[in-house]
């Protein structure tokens, strides 16, 4: 994340302090800067995300058992709930982006259960062509109230690994322009076809130099 020159002074807004958690409020003290916030998020991110890659590198989390609206709803829950009270939580009021929150649950499940069928079943999408369509499909139902990004990146690197069988292990690098990956996500959104995203996203050896 590129942060403006002051950001480490910009303060959490009113509306944002009142939906931390007391915990969160007790850990950060006061006053709350955003980007102390941005740091505890990401600290927590670090450590699920390497508990959960060890998993599927241990076969204990496949492709079928992460492509499930639980376990999305659970991911967002333990990313988010130790910060906000929101975490975890369904979005329940109408956005500006994202589908209306009455059809949110019934195309969370449809959309994965399709992207698995057609993995196992079907052979039209590659290991890499599968995290990134995931990545698409749940941003642009947009289930949760904040964090959507977040959670469905981190879901897409599980299902790219978990879904890879032969060769060297590749993962997505995502930094990348993000002019052009939002404006691949928003045609996505008119398209519903990931194709360009999917080449757009880059993937590298974990074992290359950086």
């Amino acid at each position: 994340m590129a942060f403006q020159a002051d950001y480490g002074e910009t303060l959490a807004t009113e509306e944002e302090r009142e939906a931390l958690t007391a915990r969160a409020r007790e850990v950060l003290g006061e006053p709350i800067r955003k980007a102390d916030l941005y740091d505890l998020e990401q600290q927590i991110q670090d450590e699920i995300a390497d508990d959960l890659m060890g998993k599927v590198f241990a076969g204990s989390l496949t492709v079928s058992d992460l492509l499930t609206d639980h376990f999305v709803r659970d991911l967002h829950r333990r990313l988010y709930a130790l910060v906000w009270m929101w975490g975890g939580r369904q979005r329940s009021r109408e956005t500006n982006i994202g589908i209306a929150p009455e059809r949110i649950a019934v195309e969370l499940r449809s959309s994965l259960e399709s992207l698995l069928y057609r993995f196992r079943h079907q052979g039209d999408l590659t290991p890499r062509a599968l995290g990134i369509a995931a990545h698409a499909a749940i941003v642009h139902i947009h289930p949760f109230i904040d964090g959507n990004g977040r959670v469905t990146r981190l879901l897409a690197d599980l299902v790219f690994v978990a879904a890879q069988e032969d060769g060297p292990m590749l993962g997505y690098d995502w930094d990348v322009d993000r002019e052009i990956y939002i404006r691949l996500l928003r045609q996505y959104d008119r398209t519903l076809d990931p194709t360009d995203l999917v080449e757009f996203i880059p993937v590298f050896e974990p074992t290359d130099e950086r």
